[in-house]
């Protein structure tokens, strides 16, 4: 397991859209590493949330990394439109991706960073096999589709699983989490090999980001094993 200082990536999906390019630049100068796109269809999950249009509009306004979590059925179909509107990194489901090799090429054609997230009742072994080329891991420690839900400490198992197959296979993937993240859940996030935290309420639903961003950090740093 890296050593280095986890990331912090706000989730748009607990920002105020109301004023969604100030809350993005306020995260960036509040210390954030990079920004979490929760994309949602209303089929892959239940709930429905935005398109690349918003991702074009809060391009500008950060140069933090736009990292585009496409919780949506057949994502290659949108893989061009999201890279197009400024995405740097694009993070399919291997539930949703029977190709999941193509699907991975052809983000890395459209010049994005390729990740994969793998939901909490999803085998860890539907990942076996199938991570050459893929720059990130996302493990879900809710079940997606809503914010606001409780962490699922039994993931964290499938977290040692693909930090294990990363250093057997020489692989050099990030390994990101994402669900009921906080200063209580992340250092065992952290101990587990998790690289990214993905913080949604914790940040967006405190008062002030700055400290909540160097709280979760603290928090992190004081991981446990």
């Amino acid at each position: 397991m890296s050593t280095a200082t986890p990331k912090i990536a706000p989730s748009i999906l607990a920002a105020d859209f109301s004023r969604l390019g100030e809350e993005v630049r306020a995260v960036e100068m509040a210390g954030a590493d990079l920004i979490h796109v929760d994309v949602m269809d209303g089929r892959f999950v239940p709930n429905l949330t935005l398109g690349p249009l918003v991702v074009e509009a809060i391009r500008p306004l950060t140069r933090l990394e736009l990292d585009v979590h496409l919780m949506i059925v057949e994502p290659w179909t949108l893989l061009q439109a999201f890279a197009a509107a400024g995405a740097n990194s694009l993070t399919v489901h291997v539930e949703a991706c029977p190709d999941l090799a193509g699907t991975i090429s052809r983000i890395h054609a459209l010049g994005c960073r390729a990740g994969v997230a793998i939901n909490p009742p999803t085998p860890v072994d539907a990942l076996a096999g199938r991570l050459d080329g893929v720059d990130r891991v996302l493990v879900m420690s809710v079940h997606p589709g809503f914010g606001g839900q409780s962490f699922m400490p039994d993931v964290l198992d499938k977290v040692r699983r693909v930090v294990e197959w990363r250093a057997r296979d020489g692989f050099d993937f990030d390994v990101e989490i994402d669900g009921g993240i906080k200063r209580s859940t992340a250092p065992a996030a952290v101990a587990a090999g998790c690289q990214v935290l993905v913080a949604g309420t914790a940040i967006f639903g405190q008062p002030d980001y700055t400290a909540a961003v160097a709280d979760l950090r603290a928090a992190a740093a004081a991981r446990t094993t």
